[in-house]
Parts: structure tokens; sequence; C-alpha cells
């Protein structure tokens, strides 16, 4: 193995995207859904706009570009290559930061705040609330390695992000992350004392309060309402992808369309979007995201994460000492209540709970997002 830190670009061969029209132009659809919304799954129409939209308008080279003009680069740790933007801060007190995605999402979620939070003046905010930002791909996720054994869950992850950082030079860190990165950043805040001066959460995993039930906030309620709603209807990728990540994979990984659709139909249900992902975002950053998963062809190794995740689960939902902050958007799948928080997060330092933004913060609410960051890490400068 070897420590070396390795320039990076996305380089994407002209063969890979004639494959893709290739493929997009021949694709089989299926029959319209026989409901006129989105219960049944995303609608056959959408799916084949964006499809045609991708094959014959969509230009990856220019967002290519655009993705490139961050400082990007590999580095083998424990075997496994770990792709990551590295935006060091010019100014003299930024603090290190690494920033984690997480499923359907990628790097791609932060490229309207990195700038922002290594360079705070040149984005309307003071130089003391700077960092030099880490943002690495999954492993499994982007141009990050796939594992090709077993035992790559968030615990894992957590301890490769440490090493990432000391390899880095940064031996004191702060974390961040939502969905499955903020269970690895909760991870850090467990196993990573020595290092981690802190983390910031925009999806905290906590588990009700038995002892508030009898006594439930209107917030409390809807939380629960909506962890219900999303067992009953919203969870079956969930399942699949933690039991036969491999049998889905075969499918996502032949099909541009399904892989679109398998991505899309999430950023519909979890986005504060008002009924469609496009009033959130745009066609073409939504597509950046989906090529980050086409072009590595990692529908199968990224699904994997939740078969290693839900099977070792040996971090539970053990008490977090370390100092965190959780912000709360009010379209996130689960949503805390301060007082459920606590019971886990026993140093928590920072809490707040939002007017608009999803599942997908840094994306939807970029300038939020970073003053929630800033706000929550001002604490502990």
């Amino acid at each position: 193995m070897s420590d070396a830190i390795r320039p990076f670009r996305i380089e994407t061969p002209d063969a890979a995207l004639s494959d893709l029209r290739q493929r997009l132009a021949a694709t089989r659809w299926p029959e319209k859904e026989c409901v006129d919304d989105w219960s049944q799954g995303i609608p056959l129409a959408y799916v084949q706009e964006v499809c045609a939209y991708w094959g014959e308008k969509y230009d990856w080279r220019a967002r290519e570009e655009k993705l490139n003009a961050f400082p990007q680069f590999m580095t083998e740790i424990e075997d496994l290559d770990i792709h990551f933007v590295h935006v060091r801060s010019p100014h003299e007190h930024a603090k290190p930061l690494v920033i984690t995605h997480g499923w359907p999402g990628s790097i791609v979620e932060f490229q309207k705040v990195i700038a922002a939070l290594a360079d705070p003046p040149s984005h309307g905010g003071d130089a003391a609330d700077a960092f030099h930002v880490v943002c690495p791909s999954l492993p499994g996720y982007g141009y990050s390695g796939k594992p090709t054994t077993k035992g790559t869950g968030v615990e894992r992850i957590a301890d490769l992000w440490s090493l990432l950082m000391q390899r880095l030079g940064y031996d004191r860190y702060f974390a961040q992350g939502g969905d499955w990165g903020a269970m690895v950043t909760t991870c850090i805040g467990i196993q990573d004392t020595e290092h981690c001066e802190g983390i910031h959460l925009n999806m905290p995993v906590a588990g009700p309060d038995p002892a508030t039930m009898d006594d439930l906030t209107d917030r409390e309620q809807h939380a629960l309402a909506s962890i219900q709603e999303y067992q009953d209807v919203d969870s079956g990728y969930s399942k699949q992808q933690g039991t036969r990540p491999q049998t889905l994979g075969y499918g996502l990984t032949d099909s541009p369309a399904g892989q679109a659709a398998w991505i899309l139909e999430k950023f519909w249900k979890w986005t504060d979007c008002d009924g469609h992902p496009e009033n959130v975002l745009t066609r073409d950053e939504l597509l950046d995201n989906v090529m980050l998963y086409w072009l590595p062809a990692n529908a199968a190794s990224s699904a994997r994460l939740y078969w290693e995740s839900f099977a070792s689960q040996t971090a539970g939902m053990a008490e977090v000492k370390a100092p965190t902050g959780c912000s709360i958007f009010p379209k996130e799948i689960f949503r805390m209540s301060r007082r459920w928080a606590e019971k886990r997060f026993t140093n928590l330092i920072y809490w707040n709970e939002l007017e608009k933004g999803g599942h997908f913060a840094a994306f939807e609410q970029p300038e939020t997002f970073v003053n929630e960051v800033r706000s929550c890490f001002r604490e502990l400068r």
C-alpha cells in the first residue's frame, strides 16, 4: 500500500458517452402507471422526458469541466482507492472539515458550498469561519474504489476518513454529514475523539424517547408520522439494497433509464420541491449526480453499503459524547426533536430547525447549509 496522494481528474472516454446515448435510445419502456401521481413510482412520461434530454441535449463535457474545477485526488487506504475533493482555504486560521454524502448522493451535492466554506470573504462571510474542505466519495461510490471483500460499513468508513485526514496533515478536524454521511460522521464522533473536535449532522439519527410518548409536541407527532410513512411506502429501496444489492445491480448497471429512475424518485420524495424535483434543482444538476453512478457503474457497490451497515450496526445507537450540532430541515426523512436527540448526543452544542429544505441540504439550500455549518463550528473555534 502506498501513502501517495495522486492528482485526479474526471476524464470520461468518448466511448462511454456514445454507449450511454445508444442505451438511452434503445430503452425498452414499461407501460404507463395507472394513476395520475407518483404513488406507483416515478411516472413514465417524466423518465422519458429526462432520458431524451440526457441522450440528446445534456452536455456532460461542460458538467465534467465544472466538477474538475475543484482539486481532486486519489489515495489508497487499507487497499481501497479513495477519491476526494480537497480545497485548502487561503485563510491562516481555517479549520479542517470533512464532509460526507450518502445515497443516492455524491460529491456533486457539495459543488455549491465548497468555495463558500473555504473562502468566506469571497462569498459574503467572515474569514474567521473558513475551512479546509475535504469531500471524499464513499467506498463504492463515485470514483472511489469498490470493496472486493465484506466489512466496509459506516464504522470502517469512519476509520478510513480519520486516516485520510491525518494523511492530509490534519491532526485535528471537524466532520459533517447527511444520510449515510450522517452515520459515518456520527461514528467518527464515537470512534475518533482523539482527532475529531466536533461534528455537525443534517440527519441526526436517534430513537424517539419512550418517556415522551404521553407528552408529544406537534413536531414529534409529525416526526412519528413521517417515520411511519417511510416504513409503509418509501423504504422498499432500502430493503432491497440492504438484503440483495447484487441482484439489483444487474438491471441498474445495464440500463441508464433504470438507474436514473431509481435515483430521481428519491429526489422527488426527499427534496423540499413542492411536488417536482426540478422546482429546487436543475435537470442538469440532477443528471450530474446520476452520472456519478452511471459512469463508474457502481449501482451494486453503492447499494452494498446498506447490506454492510445494516448487518453490522456495531455502533448501533451508542451514546455520542463528541460536541455535536444538528440542523433539522423540514422535509428531511427522519426529523428528531431536540429532547430525543439529547438522549443520544449528550454534548449537543448547536440545534436549529429550518423553514425550508430537505434531505439534500447542501444541494437544495446551499446558503442556508453554509450558514448552519459555520454557526455550529463557530462554537468550537
